[in-house]
């Protein structure tokens, strides 16, 4: 049995009109658990790599594609920096990347997540548009910066993104080399700043930090000039009805966050 879909509408100031976008959730589909819904009927899962049945994966793939003006671009995310351009995927191909940016009416940019931060950007004059990745692996290695980079290089003029749902700064518990590997990448003073402010000492734990992946993202894309930035209201951790999350939960789905040009 399966519930309605329940989509995330961006809660986004001055997104342009010929722009769409959404994030899914874990309700509305037909996975039986641990893929459900949470509430014992049926989940929304996208992930093909997860141990869900195929055929469970396409139809729930089919309730997201009715919703939209073409077919998702799937990637195969590795935590990397690669960025795509979906105009140039064929129909059956699914590129080793964790970000792809579409210029063209009708292309849609996906990417899914369990716990992962899913920005989403466009540009002012919603020319450009593009999905991005970000795992903590992937968001100090600069999968943010090379979508902007690849951005600005296929015209797209000021920059704005929402950040959708990920594990949130009071589940995050991480040990001291994440921390050491973003305070390495900040480039003065005032980022040095912004990075210990995004990670809390975990009381009788040495070593241990809670770390706010929305705010280590706001830093990196503030230092892109990407000066517009929303969203980042989301736990998927601390919210087992509503969104699927490896670290709770372990074996579990995806959830996708999508944005397209009209």
């Amino acid at each position: 049995m399966s519930s309605l879909p329940q989509w995330l509408i961006p809660h986004w100031p001055g997104l342009p009109a010929n722009v769409g976008a959404l994030s899914t959730t874990r309700r509305g589909g037909v996975s039986p658990a641990p893929y459900d819904d949470g509430m014992g009927q049926g989940g929304l899962n996208l992930g093909t790599h997860v141990g869900d049945q195929p055929h469970n994966v396409a139809q729930n793939r089919e309730i997201v594609r009715a919703m939209l003006p073409g077919a998702p671009a799937w990637l195969s995310q590795v935590h990397g920096t690669t960025v795509v351009d979906v105009a140039r995927i064929g129909p059956q191909e699914v590129p080793e990347a964790d970000a792809s940016l579409s210029t063209v009416p009708g292309k849609v940019c996906v990417v899914m997540t369990a716990d992962c931060l899913p920005v989403l950007f466009c540009d002012v004059e919603g020319k450009v548009v593009a999905a991005a990745h970000a795992g903590w692996r992937g968001l100090a290695a600069g999968v943010l910066e090379n979508t902007v980079d690849a951005m600005r290089a296929a015209g797209a003029g000021e920059l704005m993104a929402w950040m959708g749902p990920a594990i949130g700064p009071y589940q995050f518990e991480v040990g001291p080399e994440v921390r050491q590997t973003f305070l390495s990448d900040a480039l003065d003073d005032s980022g040095v700043r912004h990075v210990e402010a995004a990670f809390t000492p975990v009381e009788g734990k040495p070593g241990k930090h809670l770390a706010d992946i929305y705010g280590l993202a706001r830093y990196r894309l503030h230092r892109a000039g990407v000066k517009q930035v929303h969203g980042g209201e989301f736990c998927t951790v601390s919210n087992s009805g509503r969104f699927y999350s490896f670290r709770r939960d372990g074996v579990t789905g995806r959830q996708a966050a999508l944005i397209w040009i009209k």
